[in-house]
């Protein structure tokens, strides 16, 4: 039992439970025994925070329900090694060796001295930041649904948006509220901090405090640091701006709104884009240029050590990198004046090829499955399954069963990490000391 295997079995395990619990007469608010297909489904994007729904949460579930789903998003959220290991500190037992090995790939930190900390600093950083959100949406939500209901959208909501999972117990999502600005605000920022890694928040909170403490020491940040907050800004600039310009005169998403209003909703789907599945507009409506920006955005998606999916911003930028250093004839990839290691570089590339191939695979199999559906609709939600990011043009709920079990499987995928995946179907690499001949080939 290898680590990548114990990461992979450990999700199947809780999305198995999920499933089981969903589909109790109890979970489900008509009283009887849910659909499998619907609870496998439903665990399986709740597990993996991508947010993609078969039936509405919100009427379909009963409230023990949302509180299974809402517990397997927080669950999927940190991840199973996080939440295992933090049971076994709750239970006073020492983290071992394979343990600290699991949260370092994992989290992609390289770090094994600091096991503990790093996952108490974690479940810290995740309770602050969604009782943050809690906080805040309550007023809204008590004065639209009372103070009981009220407080429950908020738990959920703060939750879901923290952990990029993009689920609501509304219908149409955050539709109801693309003109409030405050709900807008919260939702987006929880969005972002939940998508940028851990590791960068925590840089942030050494920088925050030096700087109330009057420190003159200067912070050198990290080269992580560096790529994941210039790659963040540039991407939802450039997302913000290109829906605004390209849905300015969609009479079917901002037409009929004010300037200030459609900035202000250009913005709240740039920022779902990376991964987070809410939405305040009519994803179908839109129109197919500001659909395959949408598609590129959530490939990318967040950032390492985040809730959230994609093939992450550290690896477009290395592969930006790499192109720079072949068109300047030079031999280092570099970033910031800093060298980058070539099993980073390998490591990119292989993410990306790994990344392209389950999309293809996906959007083959569920356009022979279901032949009626556009090619933009089926690759939207393939990408859309794959980042775990849950948004959907409308058709997945009408999906075959062959096309609801290509994106479970797409999902899975997504959240473990293809490469981990295949770490676990390999086994560990064998050492050996074979070196052969390097022969030169034409690319290009």
């Amino acid at each position: 039992m290898t680590v990548s295997r114990t990461i992979c079995l450990g999700f199947l395990v809780f999305i198995a439970v999920g499933a089981v619990l969903l589909l109790l007469p109890w979970a489900n608010a008509s009283g009887s025994w849910g659909n499998p297909l619907v609870a496998l489904f439903t665990a399986t994007s709740a597990v993996c925070v991508t947010g993609l729904i078969v039936v509405d949460t919100g009427t379909h579930f009963s409230p023990l329900g949302q509180g299974i789903i809402l517990a397997l998003i927080q669950i999927g959220g940190l991840g199973y090694m996080t939440a295992n290991s933090f049971l076994m500190l709750l239970l006073g037992r020492r983290l071992k060796l394979k343990h600290r090995v699991a949260i370092q790939q994992s989290m992609d930190n390289s770090d094994l001295a600091g096991g503990s900390l790093l996952i108490v600093s974690i479940i810290t950083m995740t309770l602050v930041f969604e009782l943050t959100g809690i906080f805040c949406l309550y007023p809204t939500f008590q004065r639209d649904f009372g103070g009981r209901q009220g407080l429950w959208l908020s738990v959920f909501h703060s939750i879901s948006a923290f952990n990029n999972a993009g689920f609501s117990l509304f219908a149409d999502s955050i539709v109801r509220y693309a003109l409030n600005p405050w709900v807008n605000l919260v939702i987006t920022l929880l969005v972002i901090v939940g998508g940028i890694g851990y590791q960068v928040i925590m840089e942030t909170f050494l920088w925050a405090r030096h700087l109330i403490w009057g420190d003159r020491r200067r912070i050198k940040f990290s080269l992580n640091y560096k790529i994941v907050t210039s790659t963040t800004v540039a991407l939802l600039a450039v997302g913000t701006v290109a829906f605004f310009l390209i849905e300015f005169n969609n009479a079917a998403t901002l037409g009929h709104h004010r300037p200030t209003q459609k900035l202000l909703m250009a913005w709240f789907q740039s920022v779902i884009a990376r991964t987070a599945g809410f939405n305040s507009i009519d994803i179908g409506a839109m129109g197919e240029a500001s659909l395959f920006i949408m598609i590129a955005l959530m490939f990318v998606g967040a950032s390492p050590g985040s809730t959230g999916g994609g093939i992450k911003t550290t690896t477009l930028r290395i592969l930006l990198a790499c192109t720079r250093t072949v068109l300047q004839g030079k031999e280092e990839v570099l970033s910031y004046r800093r060298q980058i290691p070539q099993s980073r570089v390998m490591k990119a590339i292989s993410v990306v090829m790994g990344s392209g191939l389950v999309v293809l695979l996906a959007t083959t199999l569920i356009s022979i499955s279901n032949p009626t559906l556009s090619f933009i609709d089926v690759l939207f939600e393939s990408v859309s399954a794959f980042a775990t990011v849950g948004l959907s043009t409308g058709i997945t709920a009408d999906l075959s069963d062959l096309g609801k079990y290509v994106i479970i499987i797409t999902m899975y995928l997504g959240r473990v990490g293809i490469l981990l995946f295949m770490a676990a179907l390999l086994g560990d690499p064998k050492p050996t000391a074979l070196q052969y001949p390097e022969e030169d080939l034409l690319i290009g």
